[in-house]
């Protein structure tokens, strides 16, 4: 599979940052946080919003710094370490502790399936395998639904996936990936379907249609 955008590094960055506002907006959304989009417009701008808790404000401020990090260190190498730095941006003042793996178990609404503690997985064997992908778009995509599988973090996993396969598309010029709020509950149901079988190949068709955004 490959993607529908192919831009310069400097047309995807450019892209990215003029969706930026809406990005956060749907990664916030996808976590369950109440925020519109104008709230999220407002809390870039330091603007006062009322009716959201300290802890929201600061997830979307959280998101905002994690997208400048990725966008700061586009030319990275994805690795474990790496994953983890962008989660404490995620994660920071909320999670802790942030940056972290988690070491306790977690339940996983609507199936009974359970991810292993990372205490009980190598994280770098596993990547090492994903990076043997050849095609960057399968490439981003697999990094994606790897690090929302493994729940390697007690919260912000999803943030934390979105990020990551966002740094690989848009180093190499493929789009930007988020989830559109009002197909949040068809893209959950998909994700316990994924974590259920392991099966990749429905989950990617509904990113590929639905989530991938960019020019030509």
């Amino acid at each position: 599979m490959n993607s529908k955008y192919h831009m310069s590094l400097e047309d995807n960055i450019f892209f990215a940052k003029r969706k930026l506002v809406d990005n956060v907006y749907r990664s916030a959304k996808l976590e369950g946080i109440a925020v519109t989009f104008a709230q999220t417009e407002d809390i870039f701008n330091n603007v006062n919003v009322a009716n959201l808790r300290p802890d929201e404000i600061i997830a979307v401020l959280n998101l905002k710094n994690a997208w400048q990090f990725i966008l700061d260190t586009i030319e990275e190498e994805i690795t474990v370490t790496y994953i983890k730095r962008i989660h404490e941006e995620v994660a920071s003042g909320i999670i802790r502790p942030a940056g972290e793996f988690r070491d306790r178990g977690v339940g996983i609404s609507g199936t009974n399936w359970r991810p292993k503690l990372p205490s009980e997985v190598n994280y770098e064997e596993e990547l090492e395998q994903i990076k043997q992908i050849k095609n960057p778009f399968e490439y981003a995509l697999e990094l994606f639904l790897w690090i929302q599988k493994s729940q390697m973090f007690i919260d912000g996993n999803k943030r934390t996936a979105n990020l990551v396969a966002n740094h690989e598309l848009i180093k190499n010029g493929l789009g930007v990936i988020s989830i559109p709020p009002e197909l949040t509950g068809i893209y959950k149901q998909k994700l316990v379907d994924f974590y259920e079988t392991n099966k990749t190949e429905e989950m990617k068709k509904f990113l590929y249609e639905n989530c991938l955004d960019g020019v030509n």
